[in-house]
């Protein structure tokens, strides 16, 4: 495992998800970088989520952010530069982000997953490596390519 650290973020619904997963980071021997929130006060998504993609990006890092579906940080997360974000919901969807995709970025939903099937879900996603097939990294090189022409 190259790097330990995880940035982690959430809005109000992730919140009691994102504070579980902390603990169990911590306990797998992971260092979290919480960027937020810090209670369950109604909070946007886009903002928490901007800031981890972000600070993903500019450590070349892993990170995992919770919110009620996943879906809309997602969304977000994937407009940054280098972020390769992927809304995982079963073992499958975590191998294969990670296998296949090389996401960089995890999004959990904490109104579709109980907290047992998160914890199982970012321990599969975090364990697995990019499988380096040809064929995947020349997709991946190809999603970096539309990146250059369309992010600034």
């Amino acid at each position: 495992m190259k790097n330990k650290k995880i940035i982690i973020g959430s809005d109000h619904a992730g919140f009691e998800l994102k504070e579980d997963i902390k603990k169990f980071l911590t306990q797998l021997g992971y260092d979290c970088e919480d960027i937020g929130v810090f209670n369950k006060e109604p909070a946007d998504y886009p903002k928490t989520a901007f800031k981890v993609a972000k600070e993903v990006a500019k450590t070349d890092g892993k990170g995992i952010l919770m919110c009620g579906s996943g879906l809309g940080e997602a969304i977000v997360a994937n407009k940054v530069k280098g972020i390769r974000a992927a809304n995982c919901f079963n073992e499958y969807t975590a191998i294969n982000s990670r296998e296949h995709n090389n996401s960089n970025l995890l999004c959990l939903g904490a109104r579709i997953l109980k907290n047992d099937e998160a914890k199982k879900i970012t321990k599969i996603w975090l364990s697995t490596n990019f499988s380096n097939e040809e064929r995947h990294k020349r997709r991946v090189k190809q999603i970096k390519e539309i990146e250059e022409k369309i992010c600034r």
